[in-house]
């Protein structure tokens, strides 16, 4: 382990791991879910001090995003992006890489990198390991990621072997240019931390050997990536349950991109305890927000009279004060409080199930809760018919 960040695991029950990471940015609490703010904001109107309000314990920004749109070296003159967003906790930034898979259409993948069209403007961008590190550093994140490629989940073998070798090779590039920008002088965060990416869409013999592989760097956390694109939940799970084993128990495993509450739960219990996707926020935005009970679609006519909150018992910004009703009303209204409020409400259902999450993990029941849990949620469903 690294001088720069300390990770302790408090409880293990079975597979799942509840554990502490301390950074230079404070300790957060493991398994935790990181709220997506990809351009230094979350969509629909959440500022930093909703976060703290709604118990976020990691942001995350996405590298790419915050190049093309007011630029890196912008944000390192203002004093970093802690500063920048006004954010006193942990924050982790994306590579850049998972943009070399969503935007196959624009892009050339050689040795030294990725040559990129811009999607805003259409300029040519070229982004590597150095410079994808370079740009982390600007931004003074507390953990950068590695920069890989994200093969297709249903790519052919032969694509995703010569893919994931040279992921290795640029990930050595990663280690050695962050371990140069943090020993130079005026560097943000001189104690970035650097998380690794296992890839290798799901043949499991190539995901598990290039665990191996990345297990000997010493990395301060790994995450598996490349998941989530194009497989099923079996798949995915079946990939998540033979990794794991091969990636240090002692350091941070996350699980990017990913999920659903139950793709969540199904992770924890595979040995993940790090978390984020834009599900709660972009679904917040279109009306349909997550209860104990499954989730619902507050345009539904069948809310218009509704003067329940969202969900009985929470205690987010929208349940503490507003109706169903209410917000169904926003929403058909177009005013954006509705959709401010349907994503506060999701985020912090993400950011309290975690800590329930938490909770089972160090009760030793976790196998029973989760099984009980992902039951519950298909309630709404049940009702409807759905299932």
């Amino acid at each position: 382990m690294t001088e720069k960040s300390t990770y302790k695991i408090l409880k293990t029950d079975g597979n799942a791991k509840r554990a502490e990471f301390t950074t230079v940015h404070g300790t957060v609490q493991t398994p935790l879910f990181m709220n997506v703010a990809t351009v230094a904001a979350i969509k629909g109107g959440v500022s930093t001090d909703d976060l703290h309000s709604i118990d976020t314990q990691v942001a995350l920004s996405n590298t790419y995003h915050l190049h093309v749109r007011t630029g890196d070296e912008m944000i390192r003159k203002l004093g970093g992006l802690h500063k920048f967003m006004v954010w006193d906790r942990p924050i982790l930034t994306d590579s850049g890489g998972f943009q070399v898979f969503s935007l196959a259409k624009l892009r050339k993948i050689k040795e030294e990198g990725v040559s990129f069209q811009s999607h805003i403007d259409g300029h040519r961008i070229f982004m590597g390991p150095e410079e994808s590190m370079q740009i982390q550093s600007n931004l003074g994140s507390t953990i950068a990621m590695a920069f890989d490629e994200c093969p297709s989940s249903v790519a052919e073998r032969g694509y995703v072997e010569k893919s994931v070798a040279r992921t290795e090779r640029w990930l050595k590039r990663c280690q050695d240019k962050m371990n140069e920008l943090n020993g130079m002088e005026g560097t943000v965060n001189p104690k970035q931390l650097l998380f690794g990416i296992n890839q290798g869409a799901i043949y499991k013999d190539i995901r598990v050997e290039n665990a191996k592989r990345i297990s000997e760097m010493n990395l301060d956390g790994y995450a598996i990536g490349g998941l989530a694109v194009g497989e099923t939940a079996e798949q995915m799970y079946e990939i998540i349950e033979e990794t794991t084993p091969y990636l240090p128990k002692d350091k941070p495993t996350y699980l990017m991109g990913v999920g659903t509450p139950q793709n969540i739960l199904e992770a924890v219990e595979r040995g993940v305890d790090f978390f984020d996707c834009v599900y709660p926020s972009r679904n917040g935005r279109h009306g349909h927000v997550y209860t104990h009970k499954g989730k619902i679609n507050l345009s539904n006519k069948k809310y218009e009279l509704d003067m329940s909150p969202i969900e009985e018992g929470c205690q987010c910004p929208a349940c503490r004060t507003y109706s169903r009703a209410y917000i169904h009303h926003l929403f058909k209204a177009k005013e954006m409080l509705g959709m401010r409020l349907a994503v506060l409400h999701n985020l912090y259902f993400y950011n309290h199930l975690m800590e329930e999450i938490r909770g089972a993990i160090e009760d030793g029941n976790y196998h029973q809760w989760k099984e009980e849990m992902i039951d519950n949620m298909k309630e709404y469903d049940r009702e409807a018919g759905r299932i």
